[in-house]
């Protein structure tokens, strides 16, 4: 993820380190590449205004253009710029007291249900939390089936099927469950849809109505680029995320949709799915992205991978 985005602002910088002095209009220059780059790499316009705009005012500042190493000021602008974009510092999951119940939503084949299991897997083998999975999707009933297969291959509970039960109901029973059975969060794994719709819209409503989440996060595929973004804004509008997890990053060079869902829903991007085993779910680090994207390297994620 980000390959693209990294060569494109990588070539913008080398030049700009090369130079002893810079003027105004080197700034503005170099900006306007860093502008095709973010929109290349499928970011949202009003994002990529925002951003250049924010760039350009601590940039072409006198301590700046009048500094020992402009060059290296400008990128460190660029990276700080990066960082506030792409949110804070990743916090977690925010459980509270249990039994916590996690909401997540999403368009049918974002990889939702297996995320839900990425999820509860990470939260029971890392966190050593007791986790309950329950699936909401009553319309494929394959889908209830695929989340409790998933379950049985990373040793965590799932919720009995019963045929029959509308969405909310079984969100009930799981929470009743869940309770009965001391786990400290129960993942409620609701139906997705090709588009967003009104009837999902309402039912994830109601759901979410019902089980006051401490957590709504949204599973978004980032290969579909600025129709992600769209998505992501839909889902937020009506239920309010929490926080967003994106899937497929190790097929995207791109990235775009990483620096546009932050912006636009203020939702934080909590974990990335990088790839399709039950264990490949990171955690989501601003500052480390930022450093990647601008090639200064990320020694903490390879000490981290050592």
């Amino acid at each position: 993820m980000f390959d693209s985005l990294q060569k494109r602002l990588g070539s913008v910088f080398d030049r700009l380190r090369g130079r002893g002095a810079l003027s105004e209009s080197d700034v503005d220059a170099a900006l306007a590449e860093v502008r095709t780059a973010l929109i290349d790499a499928d970011v949202a316009l009003p994002v990529v205004k925002e951003f250049v705009a924010k760039v350009r005012e601590s940039a072409v500042g006198d301590e700046v253009i009048r500094s020992i190493t402009p060059g290296q000021q400008v990128v460190k602008i660029v990276h700080d710029a990066l960082v506030e974009t792409l949110g804070a510092e990743s916090e977690g999951l925010s459980l509270g007291a249990p039994p916590a119940p996690i909401l997540m939503v999403g368009l049918q084949g974002s990889g939702k249900t297996t995320t839900s299991a990425k999820l509860a897997a990470l939260l029971q083998n890392k966190e050593k939390k007791r986790v309950l999975m329950a699936s909401l999707d009553v319309n494929r009933p394959a889908a209830m089936e695929q989340l409790k297969v998933l379950g049985e291959q990373a040793g965590v509970a799932t919720l009995p099927i019963i045929l029959g039960q509308r969405p909310v109901d079984i969100a009930k029973r799981a929470i009743a469950a869940s309770k009965v059975g001391g786990y400290d969060a129960v993942i409620l794994d609701t139906a997705g849809r090709q588009h967003v719709d009104e009837a999902l819209m309402a039912e994830v409503a109601e759901v979410k109505k019902f089980t006051q989440p401490h957590e709504t996060i949204l599973v978004a595929d980032s290969l579909t680029g600025q129709d992600a973004v769209n998505i992501a804004k839909h889902f937020n509008d009506r239920v309010h995320l929490t926080g967003i997890i994106l899937t497929r990053t190790d097929g995207d060079q791109r990235g775009g949709a990483a620096l546009s869902m932050r912006a636009v829903t203020g939702a934080p991007i909590k974990f990335l799915g990088t790839g399709e085993k039950l264990d490949a779910l990171e955690a989501f680090h601003p500052a480390r992205v930022a450093s990647r994207i601008l090639d200064m390297g990320d020694v903490v994620s390879l000490v981290e991978k050592t």
